[in-house]
């Protein structure tokens, strides 16, 4: 107990001090206007070039809506994504979106006190808040006339590869899948439909490139797992992305424990206040801005995790280059990078960061680094 109450303190001590210090960042650069901010909203359904299956379920599309917030003229974009594990809808997320009254605030640069009450209209709807915190970001940065990375001072050249995404398929699927992403460096493999190794000795027969494992929650014994897990690191495996269901605590624990191979957690973490929760349970964590509620809180979560010497990726669900882009902003901080939502859907409105030689590669755009096509 007293462990963890000192976990939870050293927690709460640096997130305090990364709020800090993202308030002093943005401190430094002052909007000139008076106006008020406005934000507009609608809905959007982007079409995936794929089917995608992971363990559990199989889709062809993913909902969102795009939000806008104008102040003085500049327009900030965001983004709410919802695939059907968030428990988010379009419905609901512009229901939460109608509540929002960001006239009361003169200042976009007062983001903890905006994001604030925001999270205060509901516990839940961390989707929603995304894409308010998204477009406030950005919006912020345009008004600086700088990319994010820059205003918190990170070095573009420190991004990492992104992996790309191949989901439970046929084994003439998968291979057709893994020649098409011949131009990246890592790919990111979907277990837990019941032929994981089929699975692998497919994609090897095609590429000897590394590979990060995303079962999904889809194994339930712990046992099974780790026999796989020795099977999977002797395949050039890096990590493996929850393994098993969220609820099975002390099973990942012990997994963990006798892993060769990280584990990192994806549905089992949501928010700030999961980080010291998982630490000796997991090897790292997944932070998504869907989850997080934004960049401002995932900002926090990084130096969270860093502090109890956790790994960190950075990943996103089936999104468009807005808030694929948005989270590329953090991503000089991280070991890993899934960042390929917006290449996985065929009717994107966005055009922002890269992909080049397989790594994720900002522009100097200011804001989260998009234009509207």
């Amino acid at each position: 107990m007293k462990t963890n109450r000192r976990n939870f303190m050293k927690t709460a001590g640096i997130a305090s001090l990364s709020t800090v210090i993202a308030n002093k960042t943005f401190a430094k650069v002052s909007s000139s206007g008076n106006g008020k901010m406005k934000l507009t909203f609608k809905p959007y359904n982007l079409q995936l070039k794929h089917t995608f299956t992971v363990a559990g379920f199989s889709r062809d599309t993913t909902p969102v809506v795009l939000t806008e917030i104008e102040y003085n003229g500049i327009i900030g974009y965001g983004e709410a994504s919802m695939p059907p594990y968030l428990g988010e809808s379009q419905k609901s997320v512009i229901t939460f979106l109608k509540k929002v009254d960001l006239s009361q605030f003169n200042d976009p640069f007062t983001l903890d006190e905006i994001m604030e009450y925001i999270d205060s209209i509901d516990t839940k709807n961390r989707a929603a808040k995304a894409s308010v915190d998204i477009a406030l970001h950005d919006l912020i940065g345009k008004i600086a006339n700088q990319p994010l990375y820059k205003l918190w001072g990170f070095t573009p050249e420190d991004t990492p590869m992104t992996s790309f995404t191949i989901g439970i398929d046929t084994a003439e699927v998968v291979k057709q899948k893994t020649e098409e992403a011949g131009r990246f460096k890592v790919l990111k493999v979907k277990l837990g439909g019941g032929n994981d190794k089929e699975m692998i000795n497919t994609i090897r027969s095609v590429t000897d490139v590394p590979l990060y494992v995303d079962v999904n929650q889809g194994w339930k014994d712990k046992n099974h797992a780790l026999e796989m897990i020795h099977w999977l690191s002797e395949r050039g495996i890096e990590f493996i992305e929850q393994p098993m269901p969220k609820t099975q605590i002390d099973d990942m624990a012990w997994l963990t424990e006798n892993s060769p191979l990280p584990t990192i957690a994806d549905e089992a973490f949501q928010r700030l206040s999961d980080v010291a929760k998982f630490k000796n349970v997991y090897s790292g964590i997944n932070i998504k801005l869907m989850k997080s509620t934004g960049l401002r809180e995932a900002h926090k979560m990084i130096t969270v995790a860093r502090a109890l010497d956790m790994k960190v990726m950075i990943g996103c669900m089936t999104e468009t280059s807005c808030a694929v882009s948005a989270a590329a902003q953090l991503s000089p901080l991280v070991d890993w990078a899934d960042l390929d939502g917006n290449l996985l859907i065929s009717n994107d409105v966005f055009r922002g960061m890269e992909v080049i030689n397989g790594k994720v590669t900002l522009n100097n755009l200011p804001g989260i680094g998009i234009e509207k096509m």
